[in-house]
């Protein structure tokens, strides 16, 4: 993975918060955007729709089979490219990605960006469950990968994302086509640039440790397997700081959960 554009801010965060973080029963969703200087980023609203069978679909680099419907979506669209760095759907799914590094080797040019799977799974999921699985099966067939800034090669990651609906909330952490996901049910989620989930994940795909073990990165037959610390590019060292802005995220989340005064009015 290469390091962030020297122009790019360094700095990206998405949240979600459930009750007691929460007043009056709220579900509330936010993320800022760590894109390059002088980028654009548009509010898109794009309708349901249905497509004939073999529609193909053509994403930022890679095209796709399309499903035969699709709901209706409000996205943050960067002008150049399909997808979005976040968005939400008329189901109430609320999805955000963010930028890591791991040490999976970037595997090609041509695949799908992070932001074409935040837009796929807000088309094509119903619940954060759904379209988590919807991420994850498209991760897992067509892998990621490709420039993710505009006329910058070396400008590529992986990525993280929080999806969430009315009940529920997914971390979704990947590192090439691996991934783990990590169930939220109440108080504050937050994710930043880096990995998070350790040894407590709820899922994760089929044969991670093999796959980890074939790189060199996790001894076969271990009784520990922590995602974070055998991915992450940089270790999780600083991730864990209580400097870090993840960190600094949930101690902010938390404070809120004791008053439960947290709303849209914040």
């Amino acid at each position: 993975m290469k390091n962030l554009p020297l122009k790019a801010p360094l700095g990206c965060d998405t949240f979600a918060a459930y009750p007691p973080t929460t007043r009056k029963n709220l579900v509330i969703f936010g993320k800022n955007s760590d894109r390059p200087q002088g980028e654009k980023q548009s509010v898109m609203k794009y309708p349901a729709k249905s497509y004939g069978k073999g529609t193909k679909l053509k994403c930022t680099y890679i095209e796709i089979p399309q499903v035969e419907a699709t709901y209706a979506t409000i996205i943050s669209q960067i002008d150049w490219m399909w997808g979005c760095e976040h968005g939400f759907n008329e189901c109430g799914v609320c999805i955000g990605n963010e930028a890591v590094w791991t040490k999976v080797p970037e595997e090609s040019e041509s695949a799908l960006l992070g932001m074409d799977l935040v837009r796929l799974g807000l088309e094509r999921g119903k619940t954060s469950r759904e379209a988590m699985t919807v991420i994850t099966n498209l991760l897992e067939e067509f892998g990621q990968g490709g420039a993710c800034a505009e006329g910058d090669p070396s400008f590529t990651y992986h990525n993280s994302f929080l999806i969430a609906d009315f009940k529920e909330a997914w971390i979704l952490e990947t590192a090439g086509r691996h991934w783990v996901a990590k169930r939220h049910t109440s108080g504050g989620i937050n994710i930043s640039n880096g990995l998070t989930i350790r040894e407590d994940f709820d899922m994760a795909s089929n044969g991670i440790k093999d796959y980890a073990g074939s790189l060199g990165l996790w001894e076969k037959g271990s009784d520990v397997f922590d995602f974070a610390a055998v991915f992450s590019e940089g270790g999780v060292e600083d991730l864990s700081s209580s400097c870090s802005r993840q960190s600094c995220g949930a101690n902010m989340l938390r404070e809120y959960e004791k008053s439960g005064k947290f709303s849209k009015m914040t």
